[in-house]
């Protein structure tokens, strides 16, 4: 699974990334997270308000930092 934090490099952006790191770590899911802060790159997925979070190309959250159990439902379903 590849899980892309997709943000500029703001407070919520990389609070976000770590969220979503420690959710993957703990829970034991295989995933490759990361961020990516590249504008060009945030455009393709038309994504108006950031953080958001991509889940094997499909953007499953968006527009604010989300809770633990909002996370784990995003990346398992």
């Amino acid at each position: 699974m590849e899980i892309i934090i997709l943000g500029t490099g703001c407070a919520k952006c990389k609070t976000t990334f770590e969220a979503v790191q420690k959710v993957v770590d703990e829970s034991g899911i295989d995933a490759t997270v990361y961020k990516e802060e590249d504008i060009l790159e945030i455009v393709k997925y038309n994504i108006m308000s950031l953080p958001a979070v991509v889940v094997d190309g499909e953007v499953k959250i968006k527009g604010y930092v989300p809770t633990k159990e909002e996370i784990l439902k995003a990346i398992t379903i």
